[in-house]
């Protein structure tokens, strides 16, 4: 029985509709079986029921099966339009969190602030950047909507109090980790990674990346840390003929383990 185990979280849709129609279909074919086993019998005399009385419960019959089916096919649009109602629900979540992350502005000042500091107290400073690529697999938009909501929900759940989190584009975020060297941000970096797993599912809705860079091993400026942050834009046809021309690619740091 193992085979009726392996379901693909992909086509439960499919697989609802036909439980659907197999159960339709094997309601319809013992009532209308059952109307024509009692037929003859309801419309014929006979000693123990006779009149109108057959006739009553032959209809009867009849009725409670189109009854019982109607039932059904209610049940069953109702379903549907609550499963449709939660995924909206979800989507407005996810679009709301997302929406209510502060962006590159927020970020730029945050950074330069968090950099004059770690200059003044020798301090370390680091630069999370975590990249989503949703799954081909995802049916539409607003799973993606949902699955990036998700991620931001993992993301922010890991963070201390002193770390902020901004959201540069769909599936782009940066991490910035006062007081945090490479080292540590290594050691940690599972606790990223089991949230961003948990949030991806067993469906895996989403890849990600994780990529690294730190004060003052890896920069030495505030600009130089938002310009590897910038990197991962995506480039406009211009500017990647540019790069191209040039041979040169934008500077990244190593990553921590990512999925």
């Amino acid at each position: 029985m193992r085979i009726c185990d392996q379901i693909d979280p992909f086509n439960l849709d499919r697989r609802q509709w036909e439980l659907c129609m197999l159960a339709l279909t094997v309601i319809l074919t013992l009532a209308v079986g059952m109307a024509l086993l009692m037929y003859p019998t309801a419309l014929s005399n006979d000693l123990i029921v006779s009149g109108t009385t057959k006739r009553k419960i032959f209809f009867g019959f009849c009725a409670l099966s189109l009854l019982l089916v109607g039932y059904f096919l209610d049940r069953q649009i109702v379903i549907t339009q609550l499963r449709r109602r939660v995924v909206a629900i979800r989507h407005e979540a996810s679009v709301d969190l997302l929406a209510s992350l502060p962006g590159l502005d927020f970020f730029r000042d945050r950074l330069t602030m968090e950099h004059r500091r770690a200059v003044s107290t020798h301090l370390p400073l680091s630069l999370l950047v975590v990249q989503l690529k949703p799954s081909p697999q995802l049916p539409d938009k607003e799973e993606i909507d949902a699955a990036f909501g998700d991620a931001a929900k993992a993301l922010i759940s890991k963070l201390r109090a002193e770390d902020s989190i901004y959201l540069f584009r769909p599936g782009l975020f940066a991490i910035v980790l006062p007081g945090m060297d490479r080292g540590i941000v290594h050691r940690i970096s599972t606790r990223f990674t089991e949230g961003l797993d948990d949030a991806s599912g067993a469906n895996t809705r989403f890849l990600f990346d994780l990529h690294l860079f730190s004060y003052p091993e890896d920069v030495s400026t505030a600009r130089e840390m938002e310009e590897a942050a910038r990197s991962f834009f995506p480039l406009k046809r211009r500017e990647a003929q540019k790069v191209e021309a040039a041979g040169t690619t934008p500077r990244t740091a190593d990553c921590p383990p990512s999925r």
